[in-house]
């Protein structure tokens, strides 16, 4: 059958820090921002203060987790109690959609602390889809994956596009559309961005990344989340809309946090496109 999106969230979220909360949690009813996205690892156990103002802004907003450690596609042994803890955490705070990295960031000695490549072969995809199966069994749910920026492919036998579709297809799971690591890609590897994005199972899309990055050269990006989003992302949003309709999308930000107005300007931004694609859409069905 063919995959159904869950979409547990709409409209124009926010990636949650710990350098946000005080400015989140003093924002009146008017809500600017739709949703929130947070890492699990970053948020599993903690209490005290912080603890305290995490939960309030769950009490508010809706939730999507998007982790950071699980090494889906590492040589190690899936790492059965993180996947448990995040379960536990996800039913805590009732977050319908679990999303991680299609790379892979240990191995048998322990975390390399970086997102690593995974070979693109079918071998690999096969691999990396029985554990997202392992993952969705435990957990009793679907997941997404994102497709992430990488720096080399080593190994490749199949193109990228092909290997991400080949992981969705045999896990039977969803695709967190990340257009600036896609756009980053293009650039470094030379290809057209609009064209592989086609290339994708887009109707899995469960929900899309935007972000900045840094221009290191004219043929070099670095997927660094930490300036504002350009135009030529914001161009492949407006066409992921194009094919999608407005789904729901949200502004990543790492680090060189500027003020929470001009954040969530560009949530604001995100919401307008998402408007005029809804328009889009509803002339389409008019005229079906």
């Amino acid at each position: 059958m063919p995959y159904t999106a869950q979409r547990p969230v709409s409209g124009a979220g926010l990636g949650l820090r710990r350098e946000l909360l005080a400015g989140l949690n003093g924002l009146d009813d008017d809500r600017p921002i739709d949703f929130m996205e947070v890492a699990p690892e970053n948020w599993i156990g903690v209490g005290g203060r912080y603890g305290r103002q995490f939960r309030a802004l769950t009490e508010r907003f809706p939730f999507v987790c998007h982790g950071l450690s699980l090494s889906i596609g590492g040589p190690a042994p899936l790492d059965i109690e993180l996947v448990r803890a995040v379960g536990a955490f996800l039913d805590e705070f009732d977050i319908k959609l679990y999303t991680e990295h299609l790379s892979f960031c240990s191995d048998e000695r322990g975390h390399l602390y970086d997102l690593m490549p995974i070979p693109f072969t079918e071998e690999a995809a096969a691999a990396v889809a029985a554990r997202i199966r392992q993952v969705q069994d435990i957990l009793n749910r679907q997941i997404a994956i994102e497709n992430v920026s990488y720096y080399a492919a080593p190994g490749q036998r199949i193109n990228e596009a092909e290997f991400i579709n080949q992981v969705m297809s045999q896990a039977d799971c969803g695709l967190l559309l990340d257009v600036n690591n896609l756009f980053v890609n293009s650039i470094n590897h030379s290809y057209d961005a609009s064209a592989f994005m086609q290339r994708l199972d887009l109707q899995r899309t469960e929900y899309i990344h935007v972000a900045g990055h840094y221009a290191q050269a004219e043929d070099l990006r670095i997927d660094s989340h930490g300036s504002e989003v350009v135009q030529p992302v914001w161009d492949l949003l407006k066409e992921a809309f194009e094919a999608l309709g407005p789904v729901p999308t949200l502004v990543e930000r790492d680090f060189n946090f500027p003020p929470l107005q001009e954040l969530l300007d560009e949530v604001a931004q995100v919401r307008r496109y998402q408007g005029v694609a809804g328009e889009g859409h509803m002339g389409s069905l008019t005229h079906a």
